[in-house]
């Protein structure tokens, strides 16, 4: 067995390193973020692995294949085929769920298909995504559009005052004139005094609002909304439809199928009292429960295989999901440990498998169940590669690959491989922070006030009650699933949306040109000072404008769209993919021009820029972290954890808010999380709420006020089981988060 050998990589900021991988092994990479952990094992290891595999395919499997780049290194040996277990979204759309990603629902329906009374057909007429089995009214999705008119419709004025506040039917517009000049209607009649027949005409063109329109231009406005906006693809429209179309349609549950997506005949198949959709809307540990007591010699092998399944999800921490949910919905973290068991039931042997931060979105309760996932994994005979910050992760490698010194231009080497005990005595960033004992917060500042929430009864919220405290840092913790975000996202949140700002790591709605200059708005500066500088228009320095590259428009790369097959996507020649044209380039401050003055770090520019607006920015970024960040990054790019700080670092200047964030500590090193506890104390100083929802027990440690929901996910939580500071939970409560937290004071 040969080990992975890496010679001369110079991928991103990696400054020419070589180093090796042990294979059938646990190898965990540390390092800050930035350090260049990603560069090594995603955009290498990976993306070579990968790039050869696809090589082996004929060409006309390869043209529909990813495409990956050959990365920057002189030489790399002894690869595998290798599986990346990452924390995009699975993605998909409405059809796809739990059940149906993780093979679980093919296995349901042939089981059906087998035992179910009355018989109803073969597997095929168990699917919602099959002409067989789905409902024909929603076809399949639960859910049917509705054009909603009384949204839009004000009762109260007649046609002349404008009773559609649809612009289109302003009065004296041509839609308008198509009802006043049509003589059906009283013009200056308000729309509540219409009676049965006349309110027939407006909605459906018709007095009794079936058959023929009685004039040809005057089908209705439900008729009209429903060829416009429900019968046509409205993704390409304006923005003024697609926003009006938010308005006006409006998603019921099916009225035939009661939201299960089947046919009757679906539906009225059992198995011991139980349709399938039945069984899909269970926890997986009700579900399994079920199945548990079935036994028929004939199904048995299917039955197992079955229950094996819902073990695999139950045991890595994912027992309050039930197969009917819908993908798009999950987190990143569950979406990778969904992905983990896909993988988990493989009997392939010899793999890669590589997996970014799989601790993500767990409790300290369940990461054990991860790490033995892991294990298994290695002792099949696979190589296991992991980016992690957690302890009790790193804790379980066989060999670590410490990454840093820093980040960005000050990471990029190789500072330790070895044994996790060797780490521990490595002096290295992430050694000394093994070895840190956060103390818990022994006097909590005092809250000015409360908001109260009440009788709380979303998803599995047991009609909960709860006061969330004003001018302190309140922790709401407990396992996942257990309802923290719904309480605290969901609820709070929407009951005080006026005055809460919600910092998550939901992708930032921006332009696909945006960076953190423009995002946090000091993009404009950097511009006027190259104009100032060498006496041009400030749009010279912006690739959205005349200092775009007269090719590409600005967007560095060149689009050739193939009528059957992907576009192809190249470099723009003309501006080698920097956007700017000549004139643009020649222009500098400094000495650099507008694309190095936007390929400096946070931390590089500080040293560039005397603008106390563009300063202010930049401090911003590194108080939050981001100091190894280029100004001119898309933030397409950036990983979840990055996007929810550079949200954090846009409010930081706020005052007297209340802020809600969603697992900060993701994809943050051991080492950064006190700067990030220094600086939650300075936004806490400057008056405002912070409403943390975490995991990470140092973070916990260090809050004021704890909020623990519980006591376990699903059905079996949704209840407030711990209130207090973080010293009266050490010392009385009997919770899953008290536990890890005293573990974690005892280290």
């Amino acid at each position: 067995m040969t080990d992975i050998i890496v010679q001369g990589l110079t991928q991103n900021n990696l400054k020419h390193i070589t180093f090796t991988i042990p294979k059938e092994k646990i190898t965990v990479f540390t390092g800050v973020s930035g350090s260049g952990k990603s560069s090594i094992v995603f955009d290498t290891i990976a993306a070579e692995s990968q790039r050869q595999m696809n090589a082996t395919y004929p060409a006309f499997v390869r043209s529909r294949l990813p495409k990956y780049p050959k990365p920057s290194v002189e030489r790399i040996d002894n690869l595998t085929a290798s599986v990346v277990v990452d924390q995009s979204p699975l993605g998909g759309n409405a059809r796809s769920t739990v059940g149906t990603v993780s093979g679980l629902y093919s296995s349901l329906r042939l089981l059906f298909s087998r035992l179910g009374k009355p018989y109803a057909g073969t597997a095929s007429y168990f699917s919602f995504n099959d002409p067989n089995g789905m409902c024909k009214t929603c076809s399949g999705l639960g859910r049917i559009s509705e054009v909603n008119i009384a949204s839009i419709l004000d009762m109260n004025k007649s046609w002349n005052q404008g009773c559609l506040k649809d612009s289109l039917y302003r009065p004296g517009s041509w839609y308008w004139r198509q009802y006043a000049d049509s003589g059906l209607f009283d013009l200056d009649k308000p729309i509540k005094e219409y009676s049965r027949e006349e309110y027939n005409l407006l909605m459906y063109g018709s007095q009794n609002g079936k058959g023929e329109p009685e004039n040809p231009k005057v089908i209705g406005l439900i008729h009209k909304y429903t060829k416009t906006l429900l019968n046509r693809d409205i993704s390409i429209k304006s923005k003024h439809t697609q926003e009006k179309s938010q308005t006006l349609i409006s998603e019921i549950e099916c009225t035939s199928c009661r939201g299960q997506r089947l046919s009757e005949a679906a539906l009225r198949c059992k198995i011991e009292g139980y349709s399938i959709a039945d069984m899909c809307d269970m926890e997986l540990t009700q579900l399994r429960e079920v199945l548990s007591q079935l036994s028929v010699p004939t199904v048995d092998v299917l039955i197992q295989t079955l229950i094996e399944g819902l073990d695999r999800m139950i045991e890595i921490g994912l027992p309050y999901l039930h197969l009917n949910r819908e993908t798009p919905s999950l987190s990143g973290g569950e979406a990778q440990r969904l992905k983990l068991v896909r993988y988990m039931g493989s009997s392939l042997t010899g793999m890669t498998y590589i997996f970014d931060e799989p601790s993500s979105g767990m409790h300290p309760r369940d990461v054990y169940r991860m790490n033995s996932l892991l294990k298994q994994l290695r002792d099949k005979g696979n190589t296991v590669l992991v980016v992690e910050h957690d302890k009790d992760v790193i804790s379980i490698a066989d060999y670590v690959i410490d990454v840093g010194p820093q980040a960005g231009q000050n990471g990029g080497e190789i500072v330790f491989a070895g044994s996790y005990p060797d780490l521990l005595r490595s002096n290295t960033l992430t050694g000394k922070a093994l070895l840190q004992i956060l103390p818990v917060r022994q006097t909590p500042r005092q809250p000015v006030g409360s908001l109260p929430v009440r009788d709380a009864c979303l998803h599995n919220l047991k009609h909960v009650d709860v006061d969330i405290p004003l001018g302190i840092m309140t922790a709401v913790t407990g396992v996942a699933g257990s309802g923290k975000s719904t309480l605290i996202s969901r609820v709070f949140a929407k009951q005080y949306e006026n005055e809460v700002v919600i910092i998550d790591q939901s992708p930032i709605k921006a332009t696909n040109r945006s960076t953190p200059a423009s995002y946090l708005g000091f993009f404009d500066e950097i511009r006027k000072l190259l104009a100032r500088e060498n006496s041009k228009e400030d749009g010279w320095f912006s690739f959205n404008s005349i200092g775009a590259c007269p090719v590409c428009r600005g967007k560095g790369v060149i689009v050739t769209e193939l009528a059957f097959m992907d576009p192809i996507i190249t470099e723009c020649e003309t501006c080698g993919g920097v956007r700017y044209n000549k004139e643009a380039l020649t222009c500098t401050y400094k000495g650099k021009n507008i694309v190095q003055l936007l390929n400096l770090t946070a931390a590089q520019a500080m040293d560039i820029f005397e603008n106390t607006k563009i300063k202010k920015h930049l401090e911003q970024m590194q108080m939050v972290g981001l100091g190894y960040l280029t100004l001119g990054q898309p933030l397409s790019t950036l990983s979840g954890g990055e996007r929810q700080r550079i949200k954090l670092a846009k409010n930081l200047g706020k005052k007297g808010s209340i802020i809600i964030m969603d697992e900060p500590t993701t994809g943050l090193h051991m080492s950064d999380i006190q700067n990030l506890l220094k600086l939650f104390d300075t936004l806490v100083s400057l008056g405002n709420t912070l409403v943390v929802i975490e995991h990470n027990l140092d973070v916990v440690k260090q809050a004021d006020w704890i909020i623990d929901i519980g006591p376990d996910g699903g059905k079996n939580g949704g209840e407030v089981i711990f209130m207090g500071t973080p010293m009266e939970m050490v010392k009385n409560a009997k919770t899953l988060t008290a536990d890890s937290l005293r573990a974690s004071c005892s280290r």
